[in-house]
């Protein structure tokens, strides 16, 4: 049977994956013909920012290389804009970058030619230096520009410019983002999430011009080739712009459709319009999907739509003909450089609604749930984005959430467990999704595809998912959930993405797993024989992989390998942490917070005779004393320790604080002795690496006065015992920690947790928290190894007791520290 001819306009996102989707279907039903404007393969456009942040490379963006076109039996002409479409002679016409010219006949047509910048009418807008933000060429001149001059203008605060200025302040430069809106983002975002997005941006740097119309942009004075040099508002005043970035919104790329006589409507919506089964209204064997379609009446711009669109396509281009696009119920869920954002439907409200708000501006969490007749119609979230997909999905599904609402606002979790529907506390959140929920918006991925994907297919890392079910693989935002998947699923044996794939460093091909389980395996004590083993590129190895590799060693054979100083951070050389101005803070340790007036008398003394600037309480109950001269540094350490005063290692990947409550010694709510458990476990600990900073707490009654419920292991005491939590972590997103278990003793505590620090600082990679190697392994595998086997138990405690038998305080590099035994428990004295 002789093949149809199929030629694809457009080599973005949306194009692509309706040809993917078609191969799936009718593999040999087309020759397929790909005519792409640029010069590369099928590349993640959303992924643009991180490349100009200097996150990820171009190569790492790539969906399809051109190694894929030609395994898949596909022509494409990179670097070859059509020109002209002849819809009498079913023919394109392009043009190449050379000049030549190049055509192609067609049985169908589909056009991709997605969006264009919108550059506003502004006086000086052809000035060089004026640049939109669209593809690889507009990445690539922004980071020449960076590398060059100094002030850079960002017109229009949506997602695109905020990334950009990101980006561009990453790479050294100052600036300023204009915007004629009263608030940032105001298509995703109220009033009050925008603003608390704009403080934590302001915070890093970032300047904002608001409620600002550009009048003009001006050129530089004695810049030959006209190159911009300044921006003027209609208020008359200027500021100086070396780079000016315009990401004032897109327009769908339609000339053309136009052009060869398809109707592309007229006032507000304009775009090439598309039936339901995604074929033109002119011309049935034409057909189109991505941002250049007005389906109903609306053009869309994010990256789930285009992709339900080209299911629907593939499935007609196929014959199949069942297929139909009715629209999409559309969300957002974004990281903005770093700081996680979700809307969802009418997010702004209306007369005929009610709304539930959670407003937490100093932890960093807002929350608002737009509610008509007991049904989410819409929400907005800042800071902490988890339970969008339970929301977008119970208001696509218009469920009635009367009985959830008193719960609603605390998320899934928390209302699943109160409703008797969910398990324990502890579960995992991926893990109690419905098989039809809706994981990946992008791609229109559920669990249960994901999951059965995973057991079939027999896969077991993220790279493996993305490319059997694509998710994931698109926006990203979903990639934490599809990581709880895998862990939920496979357990231990699912590594991380950027963990068992992704070299540790550009000095070596192996990842982080391969180099620990060639540490263990070759009882390698030495960086040299790690080199030297596994054929690493740089003799001396560099910054990311010198520090990693000595936490491998001295966790792997404590007693064997020698800690080398110089693979450490500087904080963890200079035993402070380094400030702003180049001075140090230093943190005398605190056992569970407690102190003696001698111990004050001693703090006070080193911060008058040193004269330290600044002396404030910590959030782990310590005292800290900021602004100390380097050169001081050793004198104050020799000052404190005289005092019997040791390091609180607050500069290290190591354990850091035991927070306790006051518990049942002075308590009236108390169960449990709070404060002399968190005293033993941090003598029990002390001097303790890890792959990253590992913070406890204990509190005395489930009250937890002691916040230990954000802490890497925590203690709640109750009547019968203690519970124990892990996993938590307070930081930038705070992470609630997990159920672990319930122990009845305080030995007990001291041997469970111990045993769960112990594995971590096994099988953890450097530099991940202990939220995140949860994330990675999954509960299931902790509490085997923990709690259901008391001989892995056992053993996991009496490897970090005896890791930690010559412990000794960092402060007092020149002697043995045999005065700190008393530090030690008692256990270890045997």
């Amino acid at each position: 049977m002789k093949k149809m001819q199929l030629v694809l306009v457009g080599n973005g996102m949306a194009g692509i994956r309706t040809i993917e989707e078609l191969l799936k279907l009718g593999p040999d039903l087309y020759d397929i013909t790909v005519f792409g404007a640029e010069p590369h393969g099928n590349y993640n456009r959303i992924l643009l920012s991180p490349v100009l942040a200097g996150e990820m490379s171009l190569p790492e963006i790539m969906l399809n290389d051109l190694d894929w076109y030609r395994d898949k039996g596909i022509t494409l002409h990179a670097g070859c804009k059509v020109t002209k479409i002849d819809r009498a002679r079913r023919r394109v016409i392009a043009e190449a970058d050379d000049g030549s010219a190049t055509e192609a006949g067609y049985d169908r047509l589909l056009l991709a030619t997605g969006s264009t910048p919108f550059i506003p009418p502004i006086p000086g807008r052809e000035l060089r230096g004026v640049l939109g933000y669209r593809d690889i060429a507009d990445t690539e001149a922004m980071i020449d520009a960076a590398g060059k001059y100094r002030h850079a203008v960002v017109i229009g605060a949506g997602l695109l410019g905020l990334e950009a200025a990101n980006g561009l302040m990453l790479r050294g430069m100052d600036v300023t983002v204009v915007h004629l809106g009263e608030w940032i983002m105001e298509r995703q975002l109220d009033e009050a999430a925008a603003g608390m997005l704009q403080a934590s941006l302001e915070a890093k740097g970032m300047k904002f011009l608001l409620a600002r119309d550009t009048e003009a942009l001006l050129p530089a004075s004695g810049e030959g080739e006209a190159r911009v040099g300044a921006v003027r508002f209609r208020d008359g005043a200027e500021i100086p712009a070396d780079l000016v970035v315009v990401a004032a919104g897109i327009r769908p790329n339609y000339a053309l459709a136009e052009s060869a006589g398809l109707y592309c409507g007229s006032g507000r919506v304009r775009g090439i319009h598309v039936s339901d089964t995604l074929q033109t209204v002119t011309d049935p064997r034409v057909y189109a999907v991505g941002e250049c379609v007005a389906h109903r009446g609306v053009a869309y711009g994010l990256v789930a739509p285009l992709f339900e669109q080209g299911k629907v396509c593939a499935n007609h281009l196929a014959n199949l003909g069942i297929g139909r696009y009715e629209g999409s119920v559309t969300s957002t869920k974004l990281k903005v450089t770093g700081i996680d954002v979700f809307s969802a439907g009418e997010f702004g409200g209306g007369p005929d609604t009610e709304e539930i708000v959670l407003h937490d501006r100093q932890g960093g969490v807002y929350k608002r749930l737009v509610l008509r007749d007991s049904r989410i119609v819409g929400s907005v979230l800042y800071g902490d984005t988890a339970d969008g997909a339970w929301y977008f999905q119970l208001m696509k599904e218009r469920q009635d959430i009367h009985e959830l609402r008193d719960h609603l606002m605390f998320g899934h979790s928390f209302a699943s467990t109160r409703l008797g529907d969910a398990g324990h506390k502890g579960e995992n959140r991926a893990a109690s999704m419905p098989d039809g929920a809706e994981v990946c918006g992008c791609n229109g991925v559920c669990k249960g595809t994901i999951v059965k994907a995973i057991k079939e297919q027999g896969l077991f890392s993220l790279d493996e998912v993305k490319k059997h079910t694509k998710a994931a693989s698109s926006c990203g935002s979903c990639t934490g959930l599809v990581e709880q998947l895998l862990a939920s699923t496979v357990g231990g044996a699912y590594q991380a993405v950027g963990t068992r794939d992704k070299p540790v460093c550009g000095c070596t091909e192996h990842s982080h797993k391969v180099v620990r389980e060639a540490i263990v395996k070759h009882r390698l004590t030495t960086r040299e024989a790690v080199f030297g083993t596994l054929n690493w590129k740089a003799p001396d190895g560099c910054e990311k992989c010198r520090p990693a590799i000595n936490y491998y060693l001295i966790s792997s054979f404590p007693h064997e390998a020698k800690d080398d100083p110089q693979s450490r951070f500087i904080n963890e050389r200079a035993h402070a942490n380094i400030q702003k101005d180049g001075t140090y803070s230093v943190v005398p340790r605190m056992w569970g917070g407690l102190t003696t007036p001698s111990e004050l008398r001693a703090i006070a003394d080193a911060a008058e005779k040193y004269q330290v600037p600044t002396v404030k309480v910590t959030g782990g109950q310590r005292i800290d004393l900021l602004g100390v001269k380097k050169e001081d540094l050793p004198a104050i350490w020799a000052d404190l320790n005289a005092a019997g005063m040791v390091s609180g290692h607050a500069y290290g990947k190591s354990i850091r604080t035991v927070k306790t409550c006051v518990g049942a010694e002075h308590c009236r709510f108390g169960t449990q002795l709070a404060m002399d458990m968190g005293v033993k476990l941090e003598r029990m600990l002390f001097d303790m690496y890890a792959p990253h900073k590992v913070k406890l707490a204990v509190s005395g009654c489930p009250r937890n006065c002691a916040e230990a419920g954000i802490k890497d292991v925590g203690v709640i005491g109750v009547d019968s015992g203690y519970e124990l939590y892990v996993g938590g972590n307070g930081g930038i997103k705070t992470e609630v920690a997990q159920y672990l278990c319930k122990v009845g003793s305080d030995e007990e505590v001291m041997e469970y947790a111990g045993a769960f620090l112990q594995l971590y600082r096994e099988e953890g990679w450097y530099l991940e928290r202990t939220c995140h190697y949860l994330e990675r392994v999954g509960l299931d595998h902790v509490k085997a190894r923990v709690v259901a086997d008391g001989d892995s138990r056992r053993a996991l405690h009496a490897r970090l007791l005896d890791a930690l038998k010559d412990a000794r305080d960092p402060w007092q590099t020149s002697r043995e520290g045999d005065r700190l035994r008393q530090f030690i428990p008692l256990a270890l004295e045997a």
